[in-house]
Order: structure tokens, then sequence, then C-alpha cells
């Protein structure tokens, strides 16, 4: 994602301080501007780029900010920047790669309120909310629920109740989901086009109901503990009700195997493969890193055995330093 220029939201979807029980002025203040570089041979730098900027929201008194974890993943440097200008480097505390989220250590003090953590088990369709991107008033939306739901990512990823609002907020990424009374709710990741007529683009957020249990891992390890789940560095859709793999991670488990663009998943084992939730829910049902995933796989009219040994993601990525 581009960083922010000289934009604004139009105001006929800006958030109106009326609207709302608490402070909205001041709480947009907890969202700051995150900027990251990347080091030009990490592992992700091709798909996700080098330079990477959003957002980031405070969430502890001590600087301790939440994001969405593609926008740190491998970073070397963060900036984070507050409402009225200033800017503090930060490091990266911790990044969770099942549920997205990443947390990021101001180095130096903020001195900004942070939003209390709430939940998002209570949204329904429309329920008003306010997607809030630093900057205030101006960068953020005043937003609909339109769906909770299950949402599959093609690289690896699903949550079984992702937040989706509307109007779209065009910096996404990190942007913070407001509840009633002023509390985060989640954490923006996606822009996505709308199923159906009007087709018009959405926002999916994380719930922030996934930060609650692994909060304590993420500040103290750097990582949720225990054994991670098993990955195939394959990039996978959904095609005429089949799964169909559309691209390989380099060096990647599903490359070794000779996996291949085209190919269609039939099955993990012997649970057959209807959509992409429940090919991954299989292939992580089989146990932690390290297993071997048995796929069927049709190939050019044939029908095909290939066995993956799976790996630890978090392997292939640059470790963060602190500066």
């Amino acid at each position: 994602m581009a960083a922010p220029g000289d934009w604004k939201i139009p105001s006929a979807v800006q958030p109106r301080p009326a609207a709302y029980s608490y402070d909205l002025d001041q709480t947009l203040t907890a969202i700051v501007a995150l900027s990251s570089r990347v080091p030009d041979g990490a592992y992700t730098a091709e798909i996700l780029g080098t330079e990477r900027a959003g957002n980031g929201v405070v969430i502890g008194e001590d600087g301790l900010v939440l994001t969405i974890g593609y926008l740190i993943t491998e970073a070397e440097t963060i900036w984070l920047t507050a409402h009225d200008g200033r800017t503090l480097p930060g490091h990266v505390v911790g990044y969770d790669a099942a549920t997205g989220l990443g947390l990021v250590q101001a180095l130096g003090s903020l001195d900004l309120p942070h939003l209390p953590i709430g939940s998002a088990a209570s949204l329904r369709i429309g329920d008003k909310l306010v997607m809030a991107g630093a900057g205030g008033r101006s960068r953020s939306v005043a937003a609909e629920v339109v769906a909770v739901q299950e949402f599959a990512g093609y690289w690896e990823y699903l949550l079984d109740d992702a937040i989706f609002t509307s109007p779209a907020h065009p910096h996404w990424g990190g942007a913070a989901l407001i509840g009633p009374a002023g509390e985060l709710t989640g954490i923006g990741s996606l822009q996505l086009q709308q199923s159906g007529r009007d087709g018009r683009p959405i926002n999916m957020s994380v719930p922030i109901d996934l930060l609650k249990p692994i909060l304590a891992d993420l500040t103290t390890l750097g990582r949720v503990s225990g054994p991670p789940r098993p990955w195939l560095g394959l990039y996978a859709t959904e095609i005429d009700d089949q799964v169909v793999v559309m691209g390989l991670s380099p060096r990647a488990p599903a490359e070794i195997a000779d996996l291949r663009a085209g190919d269609i998943l039939m099955a993990v084992g012997q649970s057959d493969v209807t959509d992409l939730a429940s090919f991954l829910r299989a292939v992580w049902a089989l146990g932690p890193a390290g297993i071997t995933v048995p796929l069927t796989v049709h190939r050019d009219g044939r029908t095909l055995s290939i066995p993956v040994v799976s790996a630890d993601r978090s392997t292939f990525l640059v470790t963060p330093r602190l500066h």
C-alpha cells in the first residue's frame, strides 16, 4: 500500500462527533501513521514491497501499537507518526501469521491516549462503527457492518468471523475499527469488491477478540507459543467450485514437491476439498509444521498423489532487530 498523500475522506462519509457517545476527536488521536522499510532480500519483499505504509492503534500506556502484520513482517526500520506530526521510531514486538496481527513498540514517549480493547462478538449487520485512519476525522469513515462471516485468504489464511464494513476506507491497512463506546473492535486488513449487483468495495477487518488470547505471548515471546501450523507455500483460489493453485512461494514446500500453477486440489488425505476453507482446515488438522501433507491433485487430465513436507512459515522470514 502506498503512503497517504494530501487526501481526505469525502465529507459525506466522515464521522460526525454528535453521532457518538464518546469524544470522537480525542479517540482518533490514538491512531498513528506507520511506515516500515524491509530489506531488499527479505522473503516477502517481492510480494509486499520493501516500503510499506498504513496505520497503527495505540493500545497501551507504554506506547504499544497494534497493526496489521503485513506492514511489519521482516521490517528493519519502523516509524510512527502522531496526529500532530511528531515522529518516533519503533520496533517489532511480535507477529502472528494465524490472525494476521502485529505489535510494535514505540521507542520513546508517544504521549497519546490508548484505545481500550473491546469485542466484536456482538457485532451485527447494520451496526454503526468508525473505520479510523491516522489523521483524525478527515481520514476516517463512518462505517456500517455489512457482514460477519468466514474469510479464506489465498495465502493460507483463514478467519472464522471476519468483519466486513462499508463504505470502504481507502487506506485500510492497520486502521482502527472503533465500536459504539470508543473501544477497539477490529483492525483493518483488506479492501474487497462486494458481491452482487453494485460491486462496491468493502473493508475486511480482523476481529479484536483474536488478540486477547495471544497478547501475552506476542509481547513476551514475539510469537504465539506452541507448535506452528503446517505451511505449504502455495497461493490458491476458488474457481468454478474447485480449489486451484495459482502460484507458489519460492523455495517453499509446495514448490519443492513440484506442485504447479493450475493444479486442482482435490483432497487432503481422505478429506475431499470442497473450498479453500476446507482445504486449509484439512491441512492444519494433520498436525504441526513438519508434517507430511498427502495431496490428491488433478493436473492435465491426470490424478496425482503428491506428498508435501510442510514447514514453519516463520523460518523463511528475516528476524526483526531491536535498534
